[in-house]
């Protein structure tokens, strides 16, 4: 993977999807990554890499919307100075009750990559696109539910494309998995995937990452 020199330091942030049960201490190595597509990353770049000692760092936080990653961004990211960070959130933005608009989410996630590609130049952030499935309590009323999740998708694919960042499109690799197996098979809740969607999220992200040059 040509973006991940040896020493490099890849660095995960985002909500509950991130997060997947992290241990909070760093001396926890048996849940240091979680138990979601982080880890399942870290493992395999981790064992395919071996020789580059390469660093993984998950900083998820159950809940998470935009606003609480530009509350902890400085000691979360800024300060641990990843060589490629990948962030993912959006869901809560949409489905919490006191959920701000698409447009206040679009303004904030636009000032932390403004500010992390003015204070880390050589960073290359992966931009992953919030998805829903319809599972659970979703379901009935997921068409009004994904109709709002919608405009942060938009808002993120326009961050992509104005900051020229990779974009994972995970509600398209899940909506194609929905061919194989059932919504339910990928999502136990239509928000948090299963094991068997996190591996999906896993390949999502790795062919992306391994497409990058090491330079744009």
């Amino acid at each position: 993977m040509p973006v991940l020199d040896h020493g490099a330091t890849v660095l995960f942030i985002g909500d509950s999807i991130t997060d997947a049960g992290r241990a909070r201490t760093g001396s926890d190595y048996n849940h240091t990554m979680g138990q979601g597509y982080a880890f399942i990353i870290s493992a395999t770049l981790g064992n395919q890499l071996a020789e580059r000692d390469l660093t993984f760092i998950n900083r998820g936080i159950s809940g998470n919307r935009v606003g609480d990653l530009r509350k902890r961004w400085q000691a979360d990211v800024l300060d641990l100075k990843p060589d490629v960070l990948s962030i993912l959130v959006g869901v809560n933005d949409t489905l919490a009750k006191d959920a701000g608009s698409a447009e206040e989410f679009e303004r904030i996630y636009d000032e932390l990559l403004h500010d992390t590609l003015a204070a880390l130049p050589k960073v290359r952030i992966v931009l992953g696109e919030p998805f829903l499935l319809p599972v659970g309590k979703i379901k009935d009323g997921y068409v009004a539910s994904f109709a709002e999740l919608k405009k942060r998708q938009d808002a993120v694919a326009r961050l992509a494309a104005k900051y020229q960042l990779p974009f994972i499109r995970y509600q398209a690799a899940f909506d194609e998995a929905c061919a194989r197996a059932p919504a339910d098979h990928w999502s136990w809740d239509g928000v948090h995937p299963h094991y068997a969607g996190h591996a999906l999220m896993a390949d999502a992200w790795l062919r992306t990452v391994a497409a990058l040059r090491p330079t744009d």
